[in-house]
């Protein structure tokens, strides 16, 4: 208590105090006393003051400047966006025709069965009755544990995976789907679902969750059998062990948009002429 008392009641050092008096009595406190002292003083507020108007005067002339430099690098970006919207809008297009004709192609080489090539596929749109399955990932999704992912090289996570994904879609085909969609995106038997980082990519576009897989076919028998399948346990086990939210519904009615891009291929039988490993194996070209 006594330190606090001295810190408050003498909160100026003595040796401060002693010097100030000296000063005062040495007659040194004050302006300046001599003219050359006053002159100085007097020398350096003028200094001081033009420093500081120059200083003013250059910002002020080059303020207009640096807005015309902005305003320039805005009608860049501008005009640099617009072009990237008409390039954008010029791909799409451009995709759309390749899909078209792609499609037309599938069609004019089905014979018979153009129908079903076009289904099987994906060239076409398609409607029917199916199901509805969402999968989404856990509120939390940090949790960790043993689970049927261990031996899959993911985290044991409350966030879908890609290969979660591909066993859906997998299950889905087995269980009897004539064709499916996942967040609109049609599937094909080339399409590929990957990760890139924490986002599922199928055919190279990212999804986010939750994750709406649509398949046509009886909804009924189709829904019983993916619950009854491997892959509809190892849904059923994700959602018990990780929290992942799923949910399935039969669907009266699901519309499934066409595949945004096909590729067309086409085999022929090698001729006999050429080669007798060629004839054996009974490969064809593509």
């Amino acid at each position: 208590m006594s330190l606090l008392t001295t810190v408050m009641e003498h909160s100026l050092d003595e040796g401060y105090a002693e010097a100030s008096a000296r000063r005062r009595a040495e007659g040194r406190t004050g302006m300046p006393r001599t003219l050359k002292a006053k002159l100085g003083l007097a020398a350096g507020l003028v200094l001081a003051a033009l420093v500081v108007t120059l200083g003013a005067a250059e910002a002020r002339v080059a303020a207009p400047v640096v807005a015309k430099e902005r305003e320039e690098l805005i009608d860049r970006v501008n005009a640099e966006t617009g072009t990237a919207d008409e390039l954008e809008a010029d791909v799409e297009a451009l995709r759309k025709d390749v899909g078209e004709r792609q499609r037309k192609a599938l069609e004019q080489h089905g014979g018979g069965q153009a129908s079903l090539v076009a289904l099987l596929s994906g060239a076409t749109p398609v409607q029917g009755p199916g199901i509805k399955l969402v999968v989404d990932d856990a509120e939390n999704t940090d949790q960790g544990g043993g689970g049927p992912r261990e031996s899959t090289g993911f985290a044991d996570t409350g966030r879908v995976r890609d290969r979660d994904m591909q066993r859906v879609v997998n299950g889905l085909w087995q269980s009897g789907a004539e064709a499916i969609s996942i967040n609109g995106q049609r599937l094909t038997a080339l399409s590929a679902i990957r990760a890139a980082g924490d986002a599922i990519l199928v055919d190279n576009r990212p999804l986010v969750p939750p994750y709406t897989v649509l398949a046509v076919g009886d909804g009924e028998k189709l829904a019983a059998a993916f619950r009854d399948s491997a892959d509809g346990q190892y849904l059923q086990a994700l959602h018990e062990s990780f929290d992942i939210r799923t949910g399935i519904s039969e669907q009266a009615q699901v519309r499934l948009p066409a595949a945004p891009s096909l590729i067309v291929r086409t085999a022929e039988p090698l001729a006999d002429d050429t080669g007798s490993g060629a004839a054996e194996t009974g490969k064809g070209t593509s």
